[in-house]
């Protein structure tokens, strides 16, 4: 997983970030094997926000459609350290493998934490 990390590290120095100061890398690997990247970009009105997380998943859509299965995904704050956000995570849900087996990993306490999606966000809201 160091080589998404690494992905997410390099994405994070590009986030635009000049309200919270929180410059925050996504990379992600789907099942078929494709590699994505995303970075928060902030705005003034402060819900037009994107997330690392989400950017990175409209990359992924945009390259696979909407078939896609994300198997792994790496997170990274730059001078911080947490997972992804709720709404983050209930993106991350709509092209999680089944059950929610989609590892997740990120930085706590200078460490690297891999927990799955299932963990991070049990009953995912679903329509079907």
């Amino acid at each position: 997983m160091a080589d998404l990390m690494d992905l997410a590290r390099a994405a994070a120095e590009k986030a635009y970030a000049p309200y919270s100061g929180f410059r925050v890398g996504c990379a992600l690997e789907t099942a078929a094997g494709g590699r994505f990247t995303g970075v928060n970009v902030e705005n003034a009105s402060y819900g037009l926000t994107l997330c690392a997380e989400r950017s990175a998943v409209c990359q992924a859509v945009s390259a696979e459609g909407p078939g896609l299965r994300i198997a792994r995904v790496a997170v990274i704050c730059l001078g911080h350290e947490f997972p992804p956000c709720g709404a983050c995570r209930q993106m991350l849900a709509e092209f999680a493998l089944t059950g929610g087996a989609t590892e997740v990993t990120f930085l706590k306490d200078g460490r690297l934490v891999m927990r799955t999606l299932a963990e991070l966000l049990p009953e995912a809201f679903q329509l079907a």
